[in-house]
C-alpha cells in the first residue's frame, strides 16, 4: 500500500513541475548545447556540497565547477535555490526488456534453458519502451537492464535512458548473471519438506558445478589452442573464469548467502552478490568477504512472516554498519522511477542520506566500472545530471530538469501528457 501511495504522489508532483512538453503540436526532443547552471547548489557526492556555485555543460561533459563562471555564448539555465545531483543509478531492473508485465507479448527478458549466459540483454533493449521517459523525469538517468530465468540467463547490460538505439544506449558495463541456487522454502505455501529442499538445492549446486567445470575445460582447450566447436554458452563463461567479465549472483535467503560465499571462495572469479534480502542476518560475514553487495527492493515485504515489518528497509542499513560496499536497486520494470522512493526508505530507517546517496550514485558507479564518467559532479565526467527544488528523497520535490551527456532531456512521458489532456474536460464551442 505505501508503495502505490508515493508512487501516486510522486506522479502527481511530476505533473506540477516546469515542463518541456510538446508545443502546437511541435515534438521537442533531447538536444545538446553548452549549458552553464548559475547560482546552483551542487551536491557534488565525492567533493561535499558546493552553494551558490555555477557548473557548465560542454560538449557532454562537466568543463568547469566553480563561483561566477563567464557566461559568454553558453545557454544560461538559472538554478537560484534550486540544487543539481548526478543522475541516480539504478542497479537492477528489467527496464526496457519488458513493455508492460502483464502482457506476454511486451516480454523479452527470458530465454529457455537454465544455461544461456550468451544472450545480451543491450539487444533486446526496446529505446522507445514508455517507462522510459516516466523513469528519466525523476531523476534516474543510469539503469542495469538485466535478463531473469535459469541459472545463467544471460548477461545484463548498463544503459543510459536517452538514445535511439541500444547502442546508443549503452554505458558500456556488462556482466553475466547468475541464479544462486535456494535452499529456503520459496514462501508460505512451499509445502516441501526440509529434506525435500535440501536435495533439490543439492541437485542444482552439483549441476551449476558441473557447468563450471565444462566451462574451465573449454577455457583450458582454447588457451592450449586446441580445436573448439562452437559453444557460446562456454565461450561466455570463460569470460568470467578470465575476469573479462564479472559475476552478478542473485541470493537471497541468509543460508543461501552463506552458501554462496563458500562457493565463491573456492573460484577465483569477480563477483557481487545481488538481492541479499536477508543480508541484515549475515551482515558481518558478507563485509568480511569484501565482495560488493547491490539489494533491493527497499519498498517490498520481509521475505517472512516472523520477520519485522521493516526488515526490508533496514537491511541496507545493517549491510552499511558492518562494512559492506553498499548500492541500491528497484528490481522493478514499470516503477524504476520510484528509485529515489526506495532509497528515501533506506536513509529514514537507518542508512542515513549521504550513504544513501553514494549507494545510487558512486558506490553504483565503482561497481559497474564507470566511476570515471558518472556517479558523482566532477570536472571531465559525463554530464549526467539532474536540477531538483528540494530533497529528491521526498515526494514534493519536483526535479525540474534533466542531463543525460550533455542532452536536455524534455520533462515530458506518457503519465503527463495524459494529465494534462483529462486535466480540462470541458467541451468548447467550435468557433
Amino acid at each position: 500500500m505505501k508503495k502505490i501511495i508515493f508512487s501516486l504522489l510522486f506522479i502527481i508532483c511530476l505533473f506540477k513541475a516546469d515542463l518541456f512538453a510538446q508545443i502546437d503540436g511541435e515534438v521537442v526532443k533531447p538536444y545538446k548545447a553548452d549549458f552553464l547552471l548559475q547560482n546552483a547548489r551542487v551536491v557534488t557526492v565525492t567533493q561535499g556540497i558546493l552553494e551558490d556555485t555555477d557548473l557548465l555543460i560542454k560538449d557532454g561533459k562537466i568543463a568547469a565547477i566553480g563561483q561566477n563562471l563567464a557566461p559568454q555564448n553558453y545557454t544560461l539555465v538559472d538554478c537560484s535555490g534550486k540544487s543539481v545531483y548526478p543522475g541516480f543509478i539504478d542497479s537492477g531492473t528489467s527496464l526496457g526488456l519488458v513493455e508492460v508485465n502483464s502482457l506476454p507479448e511486451t516480454q523479452d527478458f527470458m530465454e529457455l534453458g537454465k544455461l544461456t549466459p550468451q544472450m545480451q540483454a543491450l539487444t533486446a533493449v526496446n529505446p522507445n519502451a514508455v517507462a522510459i521517459p516516466v523513469t528519466r523525469v525523476s531523476g534516474v538517468t543510469t539503469v542495469l537492464t538485466q535478463p531473469r530465468g535459469g541459472y545463467f540467463p544471460g548477461t545484463a547490460a548498463l544503459i543510459q535512458l536517452n538514445g535511439y538505439t541500444p547502442d546508443q544506449m549503452d554505458a558500456g558495463f556488462r556482466a553475466v548473471i547468475m541464479n544462486f541456487p535456494s535452499a529456503a522454502k520459496s514462501g508460505d505455501y512451499d509445502s516441501r519438506s526440509e529434506e525435500t529442499i535440501q536435495k533439490e538445492a543439492q541437485k542444482k549446486r552439483d549441476e551449476i558445478d558441473e557447468i563450471w567445470k565444462k566451462a574451465a575445460n573449454y577455457l583450458s582447450i582454447k588457451e592450449k589452442g586446441g580445436q573448439l566447436n562452437y559453444y557460446p554458452e562456454m565461450e561466455q563463461l570463460s569470460k568470467v573464469l578470465k575476469k573479462e567479465l564479472p559475476l552478478f549472483i542473485e541470493v537471497n535467503a541468509a543460508k543461501d548467502i552463506i552458501a554462496a560465499l563458500e562457493w565463491v571462495k573456492e573460484k577465483n572469479l569477480e563477483v557481487v552478490l545481488t538481492g541479499v534480502a536477508e543480508g541484515w542476518k549475515v551482515a558481518e560475514k558478507l563485509a568480511a568477504s569484501k565482495i560488493p553487495v547491490i539489494t533491493g527492493p527497499v519498498l517490498t515485504l520481509p521475505t517472512r512472516a516472523s520477520d519485522k515489518y521493516d526488515v526490508a528497509y533496514t537491511n541496507a542499513a545493517a549491510l552499511h554498519k558492518a562494512g559492506v560496499k553498499l548500492a541500491l536497486r528497484t528490481q522493478d520494470t514499470e516503477n524504476v522511477r520510484n528509485l529515489p522512493f526506495h532509497a528515501g526508505f533506506a536513509a529514514a530507517y537507518g542508512l542515513g542520506v549521504e550513504a544513501t546517496l553514494k549507494s545510487i550514485t558512486i558506490n553504483a558507479a565503482e561497481i559497474f566500472k564507470v566511476d570515471d564518467r558518472l556517479g558523482s559532479l566532477e570536472v571531465g565526467k559525463n554530464a549526467t545530471l539532474f536540477i531538483a527544488d528540494g530533497d529528491p528523497f521526498e515526494p514534493k520535490t519536483q526535479v525540474e530538469q534533466v542531463f543525460i551527456n550533455g542532452y536536455r532531456i524534455p520533462m515530458t512521458n506518457r503519465h503527463i501528457r495524459l494529465y494534462q489532456e483529462f486535466l480540462d474536460r470541458e467541451m468548447k464551442p467550435a468557433e
